[in-house]
């Protein structure tokens, strides 16, 4: 684990402050009734985007623990102390990933509302683990609507904790990177998919997606408005509902992210991996699409159409990672979901190197499978063909090739 360099001091009591005023200012986007709890080895979570406002269609893919025991205070730095959950030490040596990396790159984070900590809480995660700091001021962080401006969607506290998620996850593996986050003015299709837009206006060229539904004969059509975009690297959380396809993870043009569970072990390596599974109705998405075709690269053979997913990374939330959430939060908390594991290859693709011309990144680790690690234990489900919902050697559907052995799968 990195020990923190000497912090810039962030007071404990403006975080308390702000972490005050971000929960005293629910909005009528964020009316929600209490979150379904799960359990698994003694640690318990909720769902952070467990009820939809009204009108949305998608939900976020976050999950907290509810029960975490932390060793740091719980607003603010704490020097040569560690959080709970894994943070960017533990992600570069799971995944074999440089340091320190992601200079010249640009990764946006889609979603939806507003989290008016979101630069503040990154700080704090960043000045903890001694990672360069990505503020507005210095150029590094922007924070836009779905149309490029400055007036921000209403606040949304479980939306908020996805928000963190998302921006300690490009912290903790791209730190050098610069950071667009663009926030929709609600979590619909069309709104997340006018955000995605934005953000490759913006120059993005990694643009993570940590969000889902249903799919519908809509899907198509979606799949041309707003991800059809050569040259940028789409990825999409497959989903916390286990054996599904869910969209936009389903979509022809992204690259779909499962979700594993991770733990340190004696191996070479130093860590093990396997699907992740809660019980029936929660655990890493797969499946095969009822509406998208399937992209040629993709050569599987019990799914005439696309297979979800192609890559995957930790996403359980019982081998959580560490994440600062103020609005909605109460400071240092654990959490997981594919919500982790989209913005985790988001940015190893942009350790990777930018994409060439007119590519279509989601095609990268299909040409480097030996570049990936084959995760080969663990279900998400019952089905037939088995490699949809079940791990195996090779491609399966809950792990698709594997999680990051380095970054060559993700260059080309």
């Amino acid at each position: 684990m990195r020990t923190p360099t000497a912090p810039t001091l962030i007071s404990a009591a403006a975080l308390a402050l702000t972490a005050f005023t971000g929960l005293a200012a629910a909005s009528p986007a964020d009316a929600r009734s209490a979150p379904t709890a799960y359990s698994k080895g003694g640690v318990s979570w909720v769902r952070a985007c467990d009820t939809l406002a009204k009108g949305d269609t998608m939900g976020c893919h976050a999950l907290k623990v509810t029960n975490a025991t932390q060793h740091v205070h719980a607003l603010g730095v704490t020097p040569n102390a560690t959080p709970s959950g894994y943070g960017p030490s533990d992600l570069t040596s799971a995944y074999n990933l440089p340091a320190n990396g992601g200079a010249g790159a640009t990764i946006a984070i889609v979603d939806a509302y507003d989290d008016p900590n979101a630069e503040a809480d990154m700080a704090v995660y960043r000045a903890q683990y001694g990672l360069p700091a990505c503020t507005t001021a210095n150029g590094c962080f922007k924070k836009v609507n779905q149309t490029g401006g400055s007036s921000l969607p209403s606040p949304n506290s479980g939306w908020a904790g996805e928000i963190s998620l998302d921006l300690d996850m490009v912290s903790a593996v791209a730190p050098n990177a610069h950071v667009i986050l663009v926030e929709a003015t609600s979590a619909t299709m069309a709104n997340l998919g006018k955000s995605v837009n934005e953000a490759v206006a913006l120059g993005a060229k990694y643009v993570s997606n940590s969000y889902g539904g249903g799919e519908s004969s809509s899907d198509t059509s979606y799949d041309s408005s707003y991800f059809n975009h050569p040259g940028v690297a789409i990825t999409v959380s497959s989903g916390d509902s286990a054996y599904g396809a869910q969209y936009p993870a389903a979509s022809k043009y992204v690259t779909a992210v499962g979700g594993t569970s991770l733990s340190r072990n004696s191996s070479t390596r130093g860590w093990g991996e396997s699907v992740w599974y809660t019980n029936s109705t929660e655990g890493t998405g797969s499946g095969c699409s009822a509406y998208d075709a399937k992209p040629t690269w993709q050569k599987d053979t019990g799914c005439a159409k696309r297979t979800v997913a192609d890559v995957s990374a930790v996403a359980d939330p019982a081998t959580g990672v560490a994440v600062y959430q103020t609005y909605g939060g109460s400071g240092w908390a654990v959490y997981g979901g594919t919500s982790a594991s989209s913005p985790i290859i988001a940015s190893v693709y942009a350790l990777a190197g930018t994409p060439s011309t007119g590519s279509y990144p989601s095609s990268f680790p299909y040409a480097h499978t030996g570049s990936l690690y084959d995760v080969t234990t663990g279900s998400n489900g019952s089905c037939s063909p088995s490699y949809l919902c079940t791990a195996t050697t090779g491609y399966d559907g809950p792990t698709g090739l594997g999680t990051p052995h380095g970054t060559a799968a993700f260059a080309g």
